[in-house]
């Protein structure tokens, strides 16, 4: 790695090179004058300038004395890189090199009541110091006598930055210099214009400037450390900013924090699990629960005081309180900032208030457009529920157009105004009744019961109650109907269709299935225990012949041993959940029954309790019951119950 004294060394050498090829000399009555002057006929822009001083030139006092600056300017060449070094090692030694600005040395002569004064300060980088031939030009210019050379010396020779007096002059304080103040800007700014001193008139020391600004009442926002350096280097006959006040600062109003989002018009798609975007998910609604965080509001802040140069305090404006922007079903907490939710529903900001509705309303379809709807509360669709979409509610479900291969799920009630055609593929689901003008190839679960005006065709229904087609045309063809208390038709069956319709009650259809599994699953480990316990019989009577086993059926036969323990406690354990099931399917007291009050044509297979039978007549106005364990047929009997909706449209069970 190249080190710094190296790096010195090769751009000096490179520097040298480039001297001889492009240098002028260039006089200007500043510095930055014979500068610029220099870039302009070479050609170059300023940062690409290399310079020495051949000649420092002097302002001169009261337009006597004056000397220009002489420059010798070249193009500045960077270092060549060494074949070896890496751009990384190239870079590394740039950040390492200090950047150091060459400066002058300088020197400052300022007549006081006192005497002369003489302040020198050192140069900085490859800057030139002060020579004793510039002080002792200046020290004329300002006719200053009794000069003491020795102390002279030695102040140019130390250069500590501060004023020594080397001599004195024929004081004339008609000719002093003197300043005058200006405040402005409604107090926010003040200003001095310095008339420079004539000749014997003695200068403005910072302290003298600091004391006069504090005499006329500037006392705030004075930039000291800038007055200091003006004494050494006045600008005249200007007005120069010195002083400079605060402005008050309006505390910030008070504001809510949501923590939903407020533009309902944005989409939010997410991706799933395999890297594809569902655009049926588009996560409309903002569902929250009851006691969900909603909004926070942030108190509004205290205004800053402002302060003129003169020191008169400038009052601030707090920021504004707002009230709480509460609507319906929302409550603020303990804390008085934070808003929760009172159910459980969608949030929406209405006239800038936070509202928890416990409806959804789609207006129209559920389609692309609104994606499928997900919601903690109920959902009123206007229009129709088209194929391949989905609506799940934690409260109700209304559709007034029609349900089609989609799914509803509904911890309420279901209420479709027109029908579902689940064209084999649809699913409704629902924790208390569905009510609907018919099902066609659809898969229901009610928790409660299933109504339906024109009928049933081709579907799988289970209820926990019963099942009710009521109307003109209310019948019941094909499928597979289950209900706990009894299944209710005009007609049950088709004289020409060879689909088969099985209708069974006197059960609850969910624990029912349960069983089934439960003895699906009880079948499956009985037979593996059956080849467990085969194995485990052949190699006993292994170990019995040759009184050892190998290792590995030795394993093997412990491994046997472990899963029969574990299957032998799966098996306990199914058998518990078959005998919970069956004690509840036996509590059942309903009878169960299944009625027409048409027809039942031949092929309808009845189903009450384990007891099965095939309709092989048709039958007018009839109901099937069970009785002494078979079967009876009987004349027609309306249901126990009456079925309706409450006033409010929704099922009153």
């Amino acid at each position: 790695m190249v080190d710094f004294v190296q790096l010195q060394q090769i751009m000096k050498e490179s520097l040298e090179q480039d001297r001889v090829i492009r240098t002028i000399d260039v006089t200007g009555s500043t510095l930055e004058k014979a500068v610029s002057e220099a870039a302009v006929l070479l050609n170059l822009p300023i940062r690409r300038l290399e310079y020495e001083v051949i000649d420092r030139g002097f302002p001169g006092i009261l337009g006597k004395g004056q000397k220009d600056w002489k420059i010798r300017a070249y193009e500045r060449v960077l270092a060549k890189k060494e074949p070896d070094q890496s751009v990384e090692e190239e870079a590394e030694v740039i950040d390492e090199v200090p950047i150091i600005t060459d400066k002058d040395g300088d020197a400052f002569v300022h007549l006081y009541p006192e005497g002369a004064f003489l302040k020198v300060v050192p140069p900085i980088g490859k800057g030139k110091k002060v020579t004793e031939a510039l002080v002792m030009e200046i020290l004329k210019s300002r006719m200053v006598k009794d000069i003491d050379i020795p102390l002279l010396s030695d102040t140019i020779k130390e250069a500590a930055g501060v004023f020594v007096k080397i001599g004195n002059f024929e004081s004339n304080p008609l000719n002093d210099a003197y300043l005058n103040v200006e405040v402005s800007d409604m107090g926010m700014k003040a200003y001095i214009n310095v008339t420079p001193a004539g000749p014997g008139g003695c200068d403005l020391p910072a302290e003298t400037i600091l004391s006069f600004l504090r005499n006329n009442h500037i006392i705030y926002g004075v930039k000291e450390d800038f007055i200091r350096n003006f004494a050494d280097r006045p600008i005249y006959k200007e007005n120069v900013l010195v002083a400079e006040g605060i402005k008050p600062s309006s505390g910030r109003d008070a504001f809510i924090q949501h923590n939903f989002e407020t533009d309902q018009t944005k989409v939010r798609l997410r991706e799933g699990f395999n890297g594809q975007v569902d655009f049926k998910d588009l996560h409309i609604i903002q569902n929250v629960v009851e006691g969900q965080p909603l909004a926070k509001k942030i108190p509004p802040e205290l205004g800053s005081p402002g302060m003129t140069v003169n020191g008169k305090v400038l009052p601030a404006v707090n920021g504004r309180d707002m009230t709480m922007p509460l609507g319906k079903n929302v409550h603020v907490g303990d804390d008085d900032l934070t808003i929760y939710a009172d159910i459980n529903g969608q949030v929406v900001e209405v006239n800038n208030k936070i509202n928890v509705e416990p409806i959804y309303t789609v207006k129209g379809n559920v389609d692309i457009k609104t994606g499928n709807i997900i919601f903690l509360g109920t959902v009123v669709v206007t229009g129709n529920v088209e194929a391949g979409f989905s609506v799940k509610a934690a409260g109700n479900i209304e559709v007034h157009g029609t349900v089609e291969k989609a799914e509803l799920d509904a911890e309420g009630d279901i209420i479709v105004h027109q029908g579902i055609t689940g064209k084999g593929a649809g699913i409704v689901r629902t924790g208390r009744s569905l009510w609907a003008r018919f099902i066609e190839n659809t898969s229901v679960e009610a928790g409660n019961m299933v109504v339906v005006s024109d009928g049933i065709i081709n579907s799988q229904v289970d209820a926990y109650r019963r099942i009710a087609c009521q109307g003109k045309r209310a019948h019941i063809v094909g499928g597979r109907l289950r209900a706990t208390d009894e299944i209710i038709a005009e007609t049950l069956g088709s004289p020409t269709s060879g689909t088969e319709t099985v209708c069974e009650v006197g059960f609850d259809p969910k624990h029912k299935e349960k069983l089934g599994i439960f003895t699906e699953n009880k079948e499956s480990l009985v037979k593996q225990l059956e080849e467990i316990r085969l194995n485990l019989q052949t190699l006993i009577n292994i170990k019995k012949q040759r009184k050892s086993l190998p290792e590995d059926k030795e394993r093997f036969m412990r491994e046997l041993m472990d899963k029969r323990k574990e299957l032998m406690g799966d098996l306990r354990k199914i058998n518990e959940d078959i005998g919970e099931v069956q004690e509840i399917l036996s509590g059942i007291k309903k009878r169960g029954r299944i009625s027409a009050s048409s027809k039942v044509y031949p092929g309808v297979k009845i189903i009450i309790r384990d007891v099965k039978e095939e309709v092989r007549n048709e039958y007018k106005a009839v109901t099937f019951i069970l009785e002494n364990g078979l079967i009876r047929v009987i004349k027609y009997e309306e249901s126990e119950e009456k079925i309706s909706r409450g006033d409010d449209g929704y099922p009153a069970d």
